[in-house]
């Protein structure tokens, strides 16, 4: 799955953007909040992706902030909200917003949004109000690459998945083990100390 893509902007417009990256284009699906915050044509970008995967597509979501993506996360759980819906929503309403609206059930500000009406506002508050302490406690300034994950550190995180260990786990072993051994190991070493983790 792409997580982070980093690279130059191609095609900028409401809502969707084209981002060259070593010369392969990645159309991605933005809020206008990432929208108004991202350069103009020619810059240099870097955005937290969402991958969204059907039977028929596959779609990239863009962010350029960690709560606004763990945002949009928690509204595509949500029953009845698909990806474009939930970009919709952080189109029209800031994170910032968005919260307070959902935790005090603020049912006009919620419908004021294209695309929300009284039942998906009414899920919205039912379904989300519990879980947005999480979102809350996000650094307000978290932008997408608070580190890049370096390609060896990706490539063990992958082998581990692959070997039947859940990315969290695998995720949480590596930095252990790069903790304990420091960032300079081969990737052969990294991956034999994070299974060593993951076996204690």
């Amino acid at each position: 799955m792409i997580a982070h893509l980093s690279g130059k902007l191609l095609i900028k417009q409401p809502n969707q953007l084209i981002v060259d990256v070593n010369g392969v284009g990645y159309e991605v699906n933005v809020p206008l909040s990432t929208f108004y915050e991202i350069g103009e044509i020619g810059a240099s970008v870097q955005l937290l992706i969402y991958t969204h995967v059907r039977e028929d597509i596959i779609a990239l979501f863009g962010f350029k902030s960690a709560k606004e993506k763990q945002m949009f996360e928690q509204l595509t759980s949500v029953s009845g909200i698909g990806p474009k819906l939930g970009i919709t929503i952080l189109s029209g309403m800031s994170v910032g917003e968005l919260v307070p609206a959902i935790r005090e059930s603020n049912w006009v500000r919620l419908t004021s949004i294209p695309g929300v009406g009284r039942k998906t506002a009414e899920r919205l508050v039912v379904e989300l109000r519990d879980k947005l302490i999480k979102i809350e406690s996000i650094p307000a300034g978290a932008i997408s690459p608070l580190r890049a994950i370096p390609q060896q550190e990706e490539d063990v995180i992958s082998a581990l998945v692959n070997l039947g260990y859940p990315k969290a786990s695998a995720e949480q072993a590596m930095r252990k083990a790069i903790s304990l051994n420091g960032t300079s190991q081969t990737f052969e070493s990294l991956l034999k100390n994070s299974l060593q983790q993951l076996s204690k």
